[in-house]
């Protein structure tokens, strides 16, 4: 998989998992490209701590990070949605604005 500038590929879920599809054993991780503004986030490095834990900084191939794809998804989507411009009013007033902390959990 050819990874465009300012993007990281990353492998989410299990290898070792494998789930029945069809009567075909496929593997229940996926490969996932992000862009690299994600390894800023607290949410992701939150996980990038659980990754680093478990498989320590030492991998061969894509950053493999030890949640779920359901999960990961969520956690995705969480970034994109606090990424997004705020435009519930049409003033501009930041003081409105929650920080980010505030309203998300960590992982």
């Amino acid at each position: 998989m050819k990874v465009k500038k300012g993007w990281l590929a990353v492998q989410v879920g299990s290898e070792e998992e494998h789930s029945q599809v069809d009567g075909v054993t496929v593997s229940d991780s996926q490969r996932f490209l992000i862009p690299i503004s994600y390894l800023y986030h607290p949410l992701f490095n939150h996980l990038l701590d659980k990754a680093y834990e478990i498989y320590g900084y030492n991998t061969d191939g894509p950053l493999k990070l030890p949640c779920s794809v359901d999960d990961f998804l969520h956690l995705r989507w969480r970034i994109e949605k606090e990424s997004t411009p705020y435009h519930h009013h049409h003033q501009h007033h930041h003081h409105h604005l929650i920080p980010h902390a505030l309203y998300f959990n960590s992982c």
